[in-house]
């Protein structure tokens, strides 16, 4: 049986350095103004085995993270600096993830303010 093991931040750093040559001009823009170095943060409860998620871009109050359980890329909305409100587990490659909130930008529509508002919690 295989156990999980967090991705470390050198294996995060090598899938960021792929996706990036993949990116179109406008993801590229988009990803220079957005990314920060990676940091952990807390998603209660998902997160806890791995001491956190990977977070590797802001915009506004949304983040763009690693999921390392499911891996791939994803955005959730944070409230509160450091902490990831809504676990996903979309399986997406960074530059996928980047051309969401692109197009969020252009169209003025994000799918997370359809999918909270649809959401049980109403988050």
């Amino acid at each position: 049986m295989l156990t999980w093991a967090p991705i470390s931040e050198t294996d995060l750093q090598t899938r960021i350095r792929q996706a990036q040559t993949r990116m179109t001009p406008e993801q590229q823009r988009l990803w220079n103004l957005m990314r920060i170095e990676p940091e952990k943060w807390q998603q209660l409860p998902f997160g806890e085995e791995g001491n956190g998620f990977w977070v590797v871009g802001l915009i506004g109050r949304t983040v763009l993270w690693f999921n390392d359980i499911e891996d791939g890329f994803n955005r959730s909305r944070f409230t509160t600096y450091g902490t990831i409100d809504d676990y996903w587990c979309n399986h997406d490659d960074l530059d996928l993830a980047v051309q969401y909130v692109l197009t969020a930008l252009e169209s003025g529509h994000d799918l997370l303010d359809v999918v909270r508002d649809w959401s049980p919690t109403g988050r």
